[in-house]
């Protein structure tokens, strides 16, 4: 409990401990204060040793928004023996890096000085950014800590990759986020307890649970709460599930339509379609839709899925996903939803079959074997001088000959025994 002797203290104290957000103020500076992370930051773990030992190398921290990348950065700046800098990649200017390099260079050289580089949303730096730390990374005039939402091998280069180690967070459990939520108010020194505040059960559970995974939203969440809700006559702030809902809102979708969720959403969207299990089909494909995909894209996943997994087995299967894409343009959001949902329902419930991706068996074998002779039989014939040369000359003529059919050798020579396609699993 903060104690002070006249109102004049008072207030100071308080004015600081409004001055930033709670969330801010929350983060943790040491490594036992960090909650959840267990996977990367167990007590046996290397990131865990790496910071206990002061030894850390080049490392990229990958994880979702409020998963504790930046609480893992100030952690090892509180530890380290080196020096720390910060930059942000949003707003850093060329000549920021170029100041924080010279710097890091004279502390390196004049007094063998680790210099730490802290970058916050590093996949915002582009290539010739990255590519400008590369060399002093390389040289250890700087050890390079970047933090990014982002998947690293799609949008950091490969030259900073492959001299750091990568470390992917996950979003923090609901378990995580109501232990970061009982400790922010009741902690004196940067948390609310000063407050006097309650809060129900229920109203804690909803907060951990459409935070997903984020504490920022969660603290943020409690500090509004803290600020907007009357003080009950116990003295106390109460914060309930209907004070709960109206501080937190709506569960947040992240979804970067050129990031790797993107490509993760759509994956499963398919593989769920692939693995006839309609009620995952549709919750991915409502993800999609809740997060503002082009429909046109989805359309022509669904297709592509129609022919790659299901083809011979069911064929009206492209017929209708092919008509439903057609659909989808000419009416739009929001009632393409429902046409869209037609479509990936039918390919999910389908019988299956990649019979049709055989060709990639046929594409492969043109490749291994080149432009084999074609049987003069089956060659051409449109032009004159074609029977000199023997063109068409001993050709079977199916419809001359009963059901339509006659054996005939359509392969060349060299692969006329391969057999690419299999149709036995269509008659089962």
């Amino acid at each position: 409990m903060i104690m002070v002797n006249n109102l004049s203290e008072y207030m100071k104290k308080m004015n600081e401990k409004t001055e930033s957000p709670l969330a801010y103020r929350m983060r943790a500076k040491t490594l036992s204060d960090i909650i959840g992370q267990e996977d990367i930051l167990g007590k046996n773990k290397l990131l865990y040793k790496m910071i206990q030992t002061d030894s850390i190398s080049s490392i990229i921290l990958y994880g979702p928004p409020g998963c504790g990348k930046t609480t893992i950065a100030k952690v090892i700046a509180n530890t380290t023996k080196s020096n720390f800098i910060q930059l942000n990649a949003t707003n850093a200017t060329k000549k920021d890096m170029e100041d924080t390099i010279n710097f890091a260079k004279e502390e390196f050289s004049l007094y063998n000085n680790k210099n730490i580089l802290f970058i916050d949303e590093i996949h915002r730096f582009n290539k010739n950014q990255q590519d400008y730390l590369l060399p002093f990374v390389e040289d250890g005039t700087i050890i390079l800590i970047g933090a990014t939402t982002e998947n690293p091998y799609f949008e950091v280069n490969n030259a900073l990759l492959s001299r750091s180690r990568i470390f992917e967070l996950k979003p923090l459990t609901n378990d995580n986020i109501k232990k970061l939520i009982d400790k922010s108010i009741t902690d004196d020194e940067a948390g609310l307890k000063y407050l006097n505040i309650k809060i129900d059960e229920e109203a804690k559970n909803f907060i951990a649970d459409m935070s997903n995974g984020d504490a920022r939203i969660a603290l943020n969440a409690i500090e509004l709460a803290s600020k907007t809700t009357e003080r009950s006559d116990d003295n106390y702030i109460h914060i309930t599930l209907d004070v709960a809902k109206d501080c937190i809102g709506k569960h947040v979708q992240y979804y970067d339509k050129d990031g790797d969720n993107h490509y993760d959403i759509i994956s499963a969207f398919i593989k769920s379609m692939r693995g006839s299990d309609p009620n995952a089909t549709l919750y991915y494909l409502a993800r999609m839709l809740k997060s503002g995909e082009d429909i046109k894209f989805i359309a022509r996943r669904i297709m592509i899925c129609a022919s790659e997994d299901v083809g011979l087995m069911d064929p009206m299967a492209i017929v209708i996903a092919t008509n439903c894409a057609l659909a989808v343009e000419r009416v739009g959001m929001p009632e393409a939803n429902l046409i869209l949902t037609e479509a990936a329902l039918y390919v999910a419930k389908a019988k299956k079959s990649n019979l049709c991706c055989s060709i990639f068996e046929a594409e492969k074998l043109v490749e291994e074997t080149g432009n084999l002779p074609i049987p003069k039989y089956l060659q051409s014939t449109g032009y004159k001088g074609a029977k000199e040369l023997n063109r068409g000359i001993g050709y079977k003529y199916p419809h001359d000959y009963k059901d339509h059919y006659v054996k005939q050798q359509y392969l060349p020579d060299k692969i006329k025994d391969i057999n690419l396609v299999d149709f036995s699993e269509l008659n089962n």
